[in-house]
């Protein structure tokens, strides 16, 4: 058994038992009925075609050995999609998401329903969310190098808030359902140009499709590595689209601008200084730079890559 250094709310571990056969292995630290509902969710994912590693089940039942307490799941070969969607893995990552979309619409927790976009993110009370960090940087005798880039970055990104509300205000009506809830790219596995597994589900709850598409085709990641992103992007809604043929043109065509706004307006990890500073590590840093530029990236080109979306996907 051998510790796997991934995951936040886990401890995990690759095992391989007495046959040779490798699994991986995941301890829990927070709430159990909640990483049962995530569990099931999974599984409810599985059973409509997606690919989700299998979980098994303890003895008597179980999907969770609350002794340890663990669960046990199929291990997957490959590597996450972190920085790594480029070329035909686009589409590939876009059916697995269309797949996803169209099986989770259909669980028993909440029916599809159209909300009003503004509801992607509560801009007001990020502002006071900003408002915070920002003093509290302030008060600060000293501050280290990427604490300095956090306060200049909130500074920045709440100057930016008012476009943040404008744009989520002159969105349509969007679609709401029941979603995977964590999907970036760190839980996409990916093995050469196919999508391997969709990973660490969260309990259901309904959210806005057009923001978790923007969790992976807007990837910070992929996103700062160049324009290639936004050729990307539109051959992802394609093949979402011909996966999911009743997904909603405005919630495709309105990704980037969920995205954007969404991302403007949420202090993560620009407040884990303060917050949570165990959490700070060099590559939370390095995540954190990316985010704050996509998201000016994405405001940069927001107008042209909504107008070119619609005319593809029109």
């Amino acid at each position: 058994m051998s510790e796997i250094l991934a995951g936040t709310a886990t401890t995990n571990f690759r095992v391989v038992d007495d046959e040779g056969c490798r699994w991986f292995a995941k301890v829990y630290r927070g709430e159990l009925d909640r990483e049962l509902k995530a569990i099931e969710l999974a599984e409810f994912a599985r059973q409509g075609g997606v690919p989700v590693p299998e979980v098994r089940r303890t003895r008597d039942g179980n999907l969770i050995d609350e002794r340890a307490p663990m669960s046990l799941w199929e291990f997957v070969d490959g590597e996450t999609a972190e920085g790594r969607i480029a070329g035909v893995r686009w589409r590939a990552v876009g059916t697995v998401l269309g797949r996803l979309h169209r099986r989770l619409a259909e669980h028993p927790a909440a029916a599809p329903a159209l909300r009003a976009a503004v509801g992607v993110r509560d801009v007001g009370q990020a502002w006071h969310s900003f408002d915070r960090i920002i003093d509290g940087y302030g008060r600060r005798e000293s501050l280290s190098r990427f604490e300095q880039w956090a306060w200049e970055a909130a500074k920045e990104r709440r100057g930016l808030l008012h476009r943040a509300a404008a744009i989520l205000a002159d969105l349509p009506e969007l679609t709401v359902q029941v979603v995977h809830g964590d999907l970036a790219s760190p839980n996409l596995m990916l093995y050469g140009d196919e999508v391997a597994a969709v990973l660490d589900f969260q309990p259901p709850r309904p959210r806005f499709t057009a923001w978790e598409i923007a969790r992976i085709g807007c990837d910070p990641r992929t996103v700062v590595l160049g324009d290639e992103w936004t050729d990307g992007l539109a051959e992802l809604l394609l093949a979402y689209r011909q996966e999911h043929p009743t997904a909603r043109v405005d919630d495709l065509v309105s990704t980037v601008a969920a995205g954007c706004a969404y991302t403007l307006a949420s202090t993560y990890p620009l407040a884990e200084p303060l917050d949570d500073p165990a959490a700070v590590t060099p590559s939370l840093e390095v995540y954190g730079r990316a985010r704050h530029e996509a998201a000016l990236r994405m405001l940069e080109r927001l107008e042209d890559v909504h107008d070119s979306l619609r005319d593809r996907l029109a």
